[in-house]
Parts: C-alpha cells; sequence; structure tokens
C-alpha cells in the first residue's frame, strides 16, 4: 500500500510539472499587435507649468510682473484686449519679470505680432546682473532676420554670436510660439506659427556658462526681453514649463527591486528621454500610462546631483523602488559627460532618493561605481534565488552588445557572468514571461532579441505585427515589454520608440522618436 501510494505522488508530481511546463509560454511565441502610435511635441496638454506672464489675467503689473528698463528711455507698455503691449520711436531695451530658472525648462513667448525694428527673446540672471544669458529674435518689419547668444560676465561681454539656422530656405515671419527649449549645456529655438515647429536657432554653450550650477538654479530669474530701435510688439502669453520636448526614446518601466513593473494608482510608470538634440542635449522624463488606453502621461524629469555643484540630465535610467530599504534607486549612464569630453568620461552611475523622484522636478544623487567606459542602458534587479543582484546592460564591443554581470551589492562590485552576445543590443531589459525571467534587446538587425536569463543564450526573436521601423529607418529600439497581472484584457504590453530625428536640426541629431503601444497575446 506504502509503495503504491508512493508512486501515485511520484506520477502526480511528474504530471503537475508537466503541466506547468506546457503553460510556460516562450516569449518568441507571443504575438504583440499594434495598438497605436503618438509623437509629442511640445505637447501642451503634457507640460508641466513653472510660470506664466499672462496678460488678461495681470492686476498690479508692477508687482505681479515688475520691469526694467535697461536703455535711458523707457518703452511704453499697455495691458490691452488681453495682450501685453510694448512700443516705442526711440531705442529702449525691456526686461519684464515673469518667473525663475530652470535650465532643462521649455520656455515659450507667444507672439501676437510686431512691427517695425528690433528683438524679442529671453534674458537670463542672477539679481545682481553678474551673470547676464539672453536668446533674441531680431526682427525688421514682420521678418525674422537674425537669432543672438549673448552671454555677459559682470557686464563683460563673453559671447555675442548668430546662432541661426535654416533662415534662408525658412524666410520666416514674426508670429506665433517662439520656443526655447534649454537643454542643459545646449539649446534649441524654434518658431511656430502653423503646423511642425521649425527650428531657427541652436548652440552649445558649456564652454561660456555652465546653467547647471545649482546657484544658477536657485539665483538666476526670467526675464521677457524686448529690444526695439522704433516699432509695436504685441505679446498674448509668456510661459516657462517642463515639456515633452520633439520626441521620446529610452523607454523603460519602473520597477521594484525584484524586477516586477511598478502598477500603481492603475498605471504603469516608466523613464523615458525627453529628446532634444544630440548628446548630451535630452532630459530625463518620467511618464505614466494606463496600460489597457494609451494615456501617456508627463509626470515630471529627473536630474543628477553627483556632489560636484551641478545638476546633471542623464538618461537611459533604470529606477526601481527597493521595498526592503523603503528607498528609490537604480541606474543611470552618465551621457552628461559628452559636455567636456575631455574632461569627463562617460559611465555608469548608482542613484539614489528617499523622496518619491516621480514627480515634478526631482533630484536624484548619483555616485560613480567602476563601471568607465561606453556602457549604457541598464537594468538592475534583485535575483532571490541567486541572492545576488543582477545587470543587464550593453557594452560596447565592435558595437554594442549584451552582457550580464552580478555583485552582492546594488552599487558596486559587478563582474560579468554572461555575454558579449552576437547581436547589436541596445535598450536591454530583463522581464518575466509566465515565471520565467528573460533578456531582451533592439538591434540594428530589424530584430528584437530575446536570450535566456541570466546566460543569454539565443532563444529567438519578438513577433510584431507592425514593426516600429520601415525599410529605412534605423531600428535600435527599446523593447520594453511589460507582464500584467490576472485581471486585464490582455496579457502583455510593450511601448517602443521608433529613429525618426526631428527635421532641420544641424550637426550630431538624436531627436528621435514616436512612441507605439503594442498589446501581446499567445
Amino acid at each position: 500500500m506504502k509503495i503504491t501510494h508512493c508512486l501515485f505522488l511520484t506520477l502526480l508530481l511528474l504530471a503537475t510539472s508537466h503541466d506547468l511546463a506546457l503553460s510556460q509560454t516562450s516569449p518568441e511565441e507571443i504575438n504583440f499587435v499594434r495598438q497605436g502610435v503618438q509623437r509629442l511635441i511640445f505637447d501642451e496638454n503634457q507640460s508641466i507649468a513653472l510660470a506664466s506672464l499672462e496678460p488678461n489675467q495681470m492686476i498690479g503689473m508692477a508687482s505681479m510682473h515688475p520691469v526694467t528698463n535697461y536703455a535711458y528711455t523707457p518703452a511704453e507698455l499697455d495691458l490691452r484686449n488681453g495682450k501685453l503691449i510694448i512700443q516705442s520711436k526711440e531705442e529702449t531695451h525691456t526686461g519684464i519679470w515673469f518667473g525663475g530658472f530652470n535650465p532643462f525648462a521649455t520656455y515659450t513667448i507667444d507672439l501676437d505680432s510686431c512691427a517695425g525694428t528690433g528683438a524679442i527673446g529671453f534674458r537670463f540672471a542672477d539679481a545682481d546682473n553678474r551673470e547676464e544669458f539672453l536668446v533674441l529674435l531680431q526682427f525688421n518689419d514682420r521678418t525674422l532676420t537674425g537669432v543672438k547668444l549673448r552671454v555677459l560676465n559682470v557686464s563683460e561681454t563673453i559671447v555675442d554670436t548668430s546662432i541661426a539656422v535654416n533662415l534662408e530656405e525658412l524666410e520666416v515671419h514674426m508670429k506665433g510660439k517662439i520656443i526655447l527649449q534649454m537643454l542643459g549645456s545646449g539649446l534649441t529655438l524654434y518658431l511656430q506659427d502653423q503646423g511642425l515647429p521649425p527650428v531657427i536657432g541652436q548652440a552649445d554653450f558649456n564652454n561660456y556658462v555652465d546653467l547647471r550650477k545649482k546657484e544658477c538654479l536657485y539665483s538666476f530669474q526670467s526675464q521677457l526681453y524686448i529690444h526695439l530701435q522704433e516699432g509695436l510688439v504685441q505679446i498674448n502669453k509668456a510661459e516657462m514649463a517642463l515639456s515633452t520636448g520633439v520626441g521620446l526614446a529610452d523607454i523603460r518601466a519602473i520597477t521594484y527591486e525584484n524586477g516586477d513593473p511598478l502598477l500603481d494608482q492603475g498605471r504603469l510608470w516608466y523613464t523615458m528621454s525627453i529628446r532634444g538634440r544630440a548628446l548630451p542635449h535630452h532630459i530625463q522624463g518620467v511618464f505614466s500610462m494606463d496600460p489597457t488606453v494609451f494615456d501617456l502621461e508627463l509626470e515630471g524629469i529627473i536630474v543628477f546631483d553627483r556632489d560636484d555643484g551641478l545638476l546633471r540630465n542623464e538618461i537611459a535610467s533604470h529606477l526601481f523602488y527597493d521595498r526592503r530599504d523603503k528607498i528609490w534607486r537604480g541606474l543611470t549612464t552618465g551621457f552628461s559627460a559628452y559636455a567636456f569630453p575631455d574632461t569627463e568620461k562617460k559611465q555608469l552611475l548608482a542613484i539614489e532618493s528617499k523622496r518619491d523622484p516621480r514627480f515634478g522636478f526631482s533630484t536624484m544623487d548619483a555616485v560613480p561605481f567602476g563601471m568607465v567606459g561606453d556602457i549604457e542602458d541598464p537594468h538592475i534587479l534583485f535575483d532571490s534565488i541567486a541572492n545576488k543582484w543582477r545587470m543587464l546592460t550593453c557594452e560596447n564591443q565592435d558595437g554594442y552588445k549584451a552582457i550580464v554581470l552580478e555583485s552582492d551589492h546594488w552599487n558596486k562590485g559587478y563582474e560579468r557572468i554572461a555575454g558579449p552576445v552576437a547581436h547589436n543590443s541596445t535598450g536591454t531589459s530583463i522581464q518575466k514571461i509566465g515565471d520565467k525571467r528573460y533578456c531582451f534587446s533592439g538591434s540594428s538587425e530589424r530584430a528584437v532579441f530575446i536570450y535566456s536569463y541570466p546566460d543569454l543564450k539565443e532563444v529567438g526573436q519578438l513577433k510584431m505585427d507592425l514593426p516600429p521601423w520601415d525599410k529605412t529607418s534605423r531600428t535600435r529600439v527599446w523593447p520594453n515589454i511589460v507582464q500584467l497581472p490576472d485581471g486585464y484584457p490582455f496579457r502583455y504590453v510593450a511601448l517602443m520608440m521608433d529613429r525618426y530625428n526631428y527635421p532641420g536640426l544641424q550637426g550630431p541629431n538624436w531627436s528621435y522618436g514616436a512612441i507605439y503601444l503594442y498589446h501581446g497575446y499567445d
């Protein structure tokens, strides 16, 4: 009787194991079907307000928006029909305060009209005017004639130069929205009347002044600046905000320490890079989305503090909430080093914050941990079975190739245990499918590759009905697959981006992309 009972238990266990094996989906069997696509270009519905000047809401302008005259003759200012009107028959220089300063914000002037000759733009300076930073659009008879960058230090001119691009081709009229995208160590300027805003100016200014300094964030203020030889300017509004930029990329789900996706308030949470022009001109954004729909929402941006007096715009981060220590942690890629390539080196950084960094304007402490070189796109988790921290990342070895490392500590002492793989790899991430972890990466080969975890054996390729590329576009996307818990109408969701650059930018340009939503079924 005892032998029969043991035999029955053995057969039951074998049958159960067989059923579990059959129910375990392999990720190359999942069918991903595209649900929607959108490119967020300075999306007003997504912007996070920092400050504004709104003529139709002004009472007591002298207090709300103090005016400074920088010439002997002051301009005439008037509020009429919901507009701020600045006019003069003589040369005037006028600054109108409208907010503090943030070197990663987007500044916008809604220009109703202008006439005569002069310039309009933005002036950023401290209260004592020791340091001044101006971006100006010059006009003559309603036509844009030039774009200037001017930097002064204790009244000494450091640089006064044209930063205009595309003006000969565009023949731009001075009307609509002047959009200044500040990018830490650089800027891009747009003028939007209808349709996509064309690029009219761009600059790297870190050799003149480093606006990433904390003291600039603390002490600088923003002015609407108007220089008139003679003429009239009418303004509907001016504002500064955190914005979506011209495209989004480097999409990664925020997780818990074990790699499970953070599903909070019924929404998935993502880090995405808000794109500017090239490296280091991108910003680490945080977005959320209800996985059953496509309501992507900008929640905030994160900058990084290496305790050197600067706030840095690193990107390609993986953020996780460590429930054991009740603290936000992660890894990021030190792309801000590209601002000073002769003195700084690209490397991975360990990041940490006691405050929830998902909302508004946040800073996280960032510390180097010995991973210096052309390494990027890290994904980290704690593997409780191995009792190790594991990191999947990609390193440039005749092209970026995925590798797996492990350590006893989340922020130091990593040693390689697998890789490099044979294929080009980007957007590396570790995700659970069923009860097993797999490694995913984009590539330059028009395929998303699937590897076993943690040994990086090739499993196959992801199936997508409409991938986020065509026959001519680049294909190194981020797979970003998330498995949803029970109760959702589908089991898997993926957000990916394309790699189409924003038109009109000059020089190095990685300003992609649109966001593609996929649902997966097996």
